[in-house]
């Protein structure tokens, strides 16, 4: 009897260790999307709901860049150790440069000439954007031939799977595989360079005192329309490096992820209080951890009822979010 305790003591330690890893890992994936979402609403007050499907467009890039080289179905499976280095240094590089190049786009033709016009006008133009972003994902997927195949355009894809699921521990009741190691160490590194950035940098200097106060950094001298558009081009870089991540780690992708995804990165953003960075990654490592020891302890199905029950919880005594500040409104 007392041995069958410690298994069972044994055996629910690991299961709550195993749901922190993949609480912390799938946060961090999330914290790459919300930053998006905090950094252009913190500068221009505009929630882009067209963030989490440049996300989705993200990872429809990268999967071309794979079938370019040829490393798409069967492709794949016999390809080289050199040749995976080389699609991993191209996703990770191009993908970004993609995402931050489409979202500066659509601020300069959509949001631009909206910057004057009252807030609802931006946040429709933003829901349009989004089912647009939707509805080209659709015919890139069909575009994409799998083993010479065309795919249905509202199908899901199997991504290559180029990683490898091998344990990095060497205890196998617990699972740290190479696939959540390539997340953490794609993010952190992203997110700590981020940080440097806003604080350090001139355009970082810039960007917070453009959100502050836009008139004012006009008025001493700073370019608060080039601005707005480098935070739209590196929130849209941020989402490229998490549409990477995404699809080498889940190789499922199809044009609702950005729907579902965007959803929980906003949430994030929302939580930990809308407009601050740090606020941002905390949120999403939160929700990440409600959704992985939700799906153990109440089932999977009911942890995206209680990611939304416990944000209200917290926004009904805390309206700006774990860091958020009480700020009076701009006229």
């Amino acid at each position: 009897m007392a041995l069958d305790l410690v298994l069972f003591a044994q055996s629910s330690g690991n299961v709550y260790a195993q749901s922190l890893i993949n609480g912390l890992t799938f946060g961090a994936l999330l914290a790459l999307i919300a930053l998006g979402y905090t950094m252009v609403y913190g500068i221009v007050e505009l929630i882009n709901f067209a963030h989490g499907d440049l996300f989705m467009l993200g990872t429809f890039f990268a999967l071309t860049v794979l079938s370019t080289l040829g490393l798409t179905g069967a492709g794949a499976a016999g390809a080289s150790s050199g040749q995976l280095i080389v699609a991993f240094a191209l996703m990770i590089l191009l993908t970004p440069v993609f995402c931050a190049a489409l979202n500066w786009s659509v601020d300069r033709v959509v949001y631009k000439p909206l910057r004057n016009a009252p807030k609802l006008a931006p946040l429709v133009s933003a829901i349009g954007v989004s089912f647009c972003f939707m509805n080209v994902g659709m015919f890139w997927n069909a575009m994409i031939p799998e083993n010479g195949k065309t795919v249905p355009s509202a199908a899901d894809r199997n991504f290559p799977s180029l990683l490898s699921n091998d344990n990095l521990l060497p205890d196998n009741a617990l699972k740290f595989t190479v696939k959540d190691a390539v997340v953490i160490g794609v993010t952190i590194p992203i997110m700590v360079a981020l940080t440097l950035f806003v604080k350090y940098t001139r355009l970082g200097k810039a960007m917070r005192a453009t959100a502050q106060n836009p008139t004012a950094a006009q008025l001493m001298g700073i370019h608060v329309d080039r601005v707005i558009g480098a935070t739209f081009a590196i929130g849209g870089a941020l989402a490229g490096f998490g549409s990477v991540v995404f699809s080498l780690t889940v190789n499922t992708i199809g044009f609702q992820i950005g729907y579902q995804n965007g959803l929980y990165a906003f949430t994030a953003a929302v939580l930990g209080g809308i407009g601050n960075i740090p606020g941002a990654v905390l949120g999403a490592v939160i929700i990440g951890l409600i959704r992985s020891f939700g799906s153990v302890m109440i089932g999977e199905k009911w942890t995206s009822a209680l990611v939304f029950a416990i944000l209200i919880a917290i926004l009904v005594f805390r309206p700006t979010g774990l860091l958020g500040s009480r700020v009076r409104e701009k006229v």
